[in-house]
């Protein structure tokens, strides 16, 4: 589908769930389908004390929560936050959300022209001659941000969030998270293949939730346990044992952990890391999840990934000879654990990245 015809379908769709829209809610539409929500971001702390307010004054029950633009964003409402979101947590996918756009009036004003198009062919409840004045009122004032028209807010109520639609997929964890924080502390294992996300959806907690993080990278068998016997073994690849001993069971008393990390390059163990645990805290890494841990967590979730996608993002970010030692190496050794152990289905969530 290109661009055009997306644009089309997305705005055809729009009138159709609002038909009492105006001129102004469709450049507001466009607009934030442009510039996602970077104009009306100031601090995280004022973010979330005006998802407050305005949840706590009324907001009516919206299904599906989240309403795609025709961009990167959706726009998330705040009915979320009767599932258990916190505001806290949306407030900082709303302001992680701003960013300023390069180069984004081109495309908001070619935007402009499918949906003059649509109007002309009767598509768009509104008579050209119109629409055509209010856009070059807008041009005019220099297509600045603009708000719903009081027809639309009286009817719909509208009451949202921009977001990234790259977060999106992670509400329900966050959902799930937020819920748990709220009675005490969590250890959450992320799990799945290579280059399914872990590490990126570990720095985004980082960012929301300020989390403690230990990667499973750091815990690859050291040179005298390489043998043909271990590497045999489901999971075997991994120093469960250092694992287990340095981590898992500290944090299983409440105890400040002390780990070395593994390091590649001279193949040696580094010098002892202390860290006190906070009140989140994230094991990634494929692994993660072997049976002799998953009794340590209180919470689990598996990364899926296409073969196809995670192909394409191997060859992205690696030389030819890095990546063929993903695909003749370690991608077999993962597949090898995650269907000898059932892995995906021990797992409390499923993340889906095709």
């Amino acid at each position: 589908m290109s661009c055009g015809e997306k644009t089309r379908e997305l705005l055809i769709m729009h009138y159709q769930t609002y038909p009492k829209l105006q001129i102004q809610d469709i450049f507001k539409y466009l607009y934030q389908s442009a510039f996602g929500c970077e104009h009306s971001v100031s601090s995280l702390d004022a973010v979330t004390d005006n998802i407050s307010k305005e949840f706590s004054n009324g907001c009516r029950e919206v299904l599906p929560i989240t309403e795609q633009l025709d961009s990167d964003y959706c726009r998330v409402h705040l009915s979320c936050l009767y599932s258990g979101l916190s505001e806290r947590t949306l407030g900082s996918l709303f302001f992680l959300s701003a960013k300023k756009e390069i180069n984004a009036m081109p495309y908001l004003i070619e935007k402009l022209k499918v949906a003059r198009q649509l109007v002309c062919e009767k598509k768009l409840p509104f008579e050209i001659d119109d629409f055509n004045a209010e856009v070059q009122k807008w041009e005019a004032d220099g297509y600045r941000a603009i708000s719903h028209s009081d027809v639309f807010r009286e009817t719909y109520k509208p009451s949202y969030r921009v977001i990234a639609k790259k977060y999106i997929p992670f509400l329900p964890l966050f959902t799930e998270l937020d819920k748990r924080l709220a009675k005490g502390g969590v250890k959450l294992a992320i799990e799945g293949g290579s280059a399914s996300g872990k590490t990126t959806l570990s720095e985004l907690l980082c960012k929301i939730y300020d989390c403690t993080v230990f990667h499973m990278d750091d815990f690859f068998l050291q040179p005298e346990q390489r043998t043909a016997q271990r590497y045999a073994q489901a999971g075997g690849n991994i120093d469960r044992e250092r694992f287990l001993e340095e981590v898992l069971l500290p944090l299983s008393l409440g105890e400040t952990v002390k780990y070395r990390k593994f390091d590649c390059s001279s193949m040696t163990l580094g010098e002892a890391i202390e860290v006190i645990p906070k009140k989140l805290t994230v094991i990634e890494g494929a692994y993660s999840m072997h049976p002799q841990f998953a009794m340590y967590y209180d919470f689990s979730v598996f990364l899926d990934i296409s073969s196809q996608l995670q192909k394409d993002r191997i060859l992205l970010r690696n030389s030819p000879q890095l990546a063929k030692r993903f695909f003749d190496e370690w991608i077999p050794l993962e597949r090898k654990y995650f269907s000898e152990m059932d892995i995906k289905s021990q797992c409390d969530m499923i993340i889906n990245n095709i």
